[in-house]
């Protein structure tokens, strides 16, 4: 394991992999969000003009 890290920095890398983490995180968060099931509750991203924040949204029905 200490010759990986003899080729890799390994401040560098672990900084890199956080910032990598943290970019799929929040992409991951907004793509959630942004799906109908989740995208009127907030009331920022509502699909018609008639929605009102903080109204739940309609689901399709349960199987």
């Amino acid at each position: 394991m200490h010759k990986i890290w003899m080729l890799f920095d390994p401040r560098r890398s672990l900084v890199l992999a956080a910032i990598g983490v943290i970019a799929i995180a929040t992409i991951l968060h907004f793509v959630v969000m942004s799906s109908p099931r989740y995208c009127d509750h907030w009331g920022w991203c509502a699909p018609t003009m008639n929605a009102q924040p903080g109204a739940v949204a309609a689901r399709p029905p349960a199987r």
